[in-house]
């Protein structure tokens, strides 16, 4: 397992759980064998992803005995604190129950700090003989995870290079988004990280890539007959991707606004999501075949014009509670008449054999009626209609969150005495099916590939180059022109015309169906 390239997760745990049976194997072979030195340090350690996701991630992975047995943590950042500041920092987060306190107080005994800046060559290469005391002579990984400001990502990524790199065993390197801007500030930043490592060693994280049922989704497609061979354009009407959540900025709008719905959401998350279902059946499970097929897919959309997209922003609801009754204007850290989007409805074609004619509808935004994220395949109407046109269209909905399941909705016969019809599911909720089984959350999932060498479920330069082709036009004319969003009310369901334009395009909402989560 000394490549690189690794080996699936499933492989790897077992992997993992093997060296976990013998302290005594050989240091040298598998990377996770006997008591080779692992070291993750996370830059910019103080800050919120950091204390709020990171360390939390790393914690259940040490509690559940998934990491390397012999692997450390070093925190760094510009902030001048002890590791006891930081575990203060991180306790709410962390989920630590009574019976694991004392796991927790080794977890914590593991743990190093070092301050420094993100742009001197001597604080790096402090940080670098703290490593090298640590490693004590033996070939050693490293893996650096990036929780730090775009602004800062070429200086300290250079730094690595230069003065970080482990000397006998692998470096890896966790970039997190936003990767660049647009497609000029995207390529640039390719450009950058590819002059300093190998695309091996880079490992851009999109967390919604290590969600359960994201990862489902080639087992769903390919795994099942039932499926398969209705996935094309003669079955499938229309398919829509959303992602809604229920709350506003919250007093972190000036963060957002620099991005909007559009950067934050729909050309990462979404279309991550749009081209695994998608995308063509890959050779073999290889992180690479799958990540080709995705790339296909992607050169097949065309880039996006504004007439196949509604671009929302929500105002207050004079009758709500709490921040309800606030719009995104009325948040005092946006910029006065900002036009940023805070909903974003878009339509995407393939040009390909097997969906053309198809839309595929990316939506997502804030301050909307609920919390939700989905898949939902939406099916052509039945022909021949005998049923006095009471029919209304099957779906195959995977939810992403929350309460993971997968449904299918469809007709059938009201129970009793009457010849009547309604909509029911057939349904397969994770929280009831698998009650005893622990979700883990996306960063574990992924974290774990990183120290594994998987790269199967991280976004690689090609992918990324093709994603903003297809947004860049779109974003640079809604800045241009200066496009204003349309009001919509929070708690809503979104604009009107976001309505519109699914119907437009061949996606039928009729309202009259709920689904149960079955618990």
């Amino acid at each position: 397992m000394s490549s690189s390239k690794g080996n699936s997760s499933s492989e790897c745990l077992a992997l993992i759980r093997r060296s976990l049976k013998s302290s005594t194997m050989a240091t040298q072979g598998s990377n996770f064998e006997g008591n080779v030195p692992h070291v993750f340090v996370t830059l910019g350690a103080s800050g919120d992803l950091a204390t709020k996701k990171i360390y939390p991630t790393l914690w259940w992975l040490y509690r559940d005995r998934l990491l390397p047995n012999n692997t450390t943590f070093y925190g760094y950042a510009r902030s001048k604190m002890s590791v006891e500041d930081l575990r203060k920092k991180c306790y709410e987060h962390m989920k630590v129950k009574p019976e694991e306190e004392e796991r927790y107080e080794e977890f914590w005994k593991l743990n190093n700090y070092v301050a420094g800046s993100y742009n001197k060559r001597v604080d790096f290469e402090m940080l670098n003989q703290a490593l090298v005391h640590h490693e004590n002579g033996v070939a050693a990984n490293r893996l650096f995870y990036l929780a730090l400001p775009p602004s800062v990502f070429e200086d300290v990524t250079v730094l690595i290079r230069n003065a970080c790199m482990g000397e006998k065993g692998w470096t890896r390197v966790i970039v997190e988004k936003p990767f660049g801007h647009d497609a000029d500030s995207s390529q640039k930043l390719s450009d950058h990280l590819s002059s300093l490592f190998k695309e091996e060693q880079l490992y851009r994280i999109d967390h919604y890539l290590g969600k359960e049922m994201v990862q489902n989704l080639m087992t769903l497609r390919f795994g099942n007959l039932i499926f398969s061979p209705t996935w094309k354009r003669e079955c499938v009407a229309s398919v829509l991707i959303s992602f809604k959540e229920p709350f506003g900025t919250m007093g972190r709008g000036g963060y957002f606004d620099q991005s909007g719905i559009i950067r934050d959401v729909m050309q990462n998350h979404l279309l991550q999501i749009l081209s695994l279902v998608a995308m063509e059946k890959p050779a073999s499970v290889h992180p690479d075949d799958i990540r080709n097929e995705k790339v296909k897919v992607l050169r097949c959309i065309k880039p996006l014009e504004l007439e196949d997209a509604v671009l929302g922003q929500y105002v207050g609801n004079p009758d709500g509670e709490g921040d309800a009754k606030y719009g995104y204007l009325d948040d005092l850290t946006v910029p006065k008449g900002s036009n940023t989007a805070t909903f974003a409805l878009a339509v995407l074609k393939i040009n390909n054999e097997r969906w053309d004619g198809v839309p595929f509808i990316l939506r997502c935004g804030k301050a909307l009626n609920e919390r939700k994220a989905e898949v939902r395949i939406q099916y052509r109407d039945v022909p021949g209609d005998i049923f006095s046109g009471k029919l209304k269209r099957n779906e195959l909905v995977i939810r992403v969150q929350p309460g993971e399941a997968v449904y299918v909705k469809m007709m059938t016969k009201t129970p009793g005495m009457t010849f009547d019809m309604e909509e029911t599911e057939l349904d397969l909720t994770y929280g009831s099916r698998y009650k005893e089984v622990k979700m883990p959350d996306a960063y574990e999932r992924l974290i774990l590939d990183v120290f594994c060498g998987s790269q199967m479920h991280f976004v690689r330069s090609d992918e990324l180059s093709e994603a903003w082709r297809i947004f860049t036009p779109l974003l640079h004319r809604i800045e241009s022109e200066k496009i204003q969003p349309i009001p919509y009310v929070y708690g809503s369901r979104g604009p009107r015309e976001g309505d519109e334009m699914c119907n437009k395009h061949d996606f039928k909402y009729y309202g009259s169906y709920k689904w149960v989560k079955n618990h």
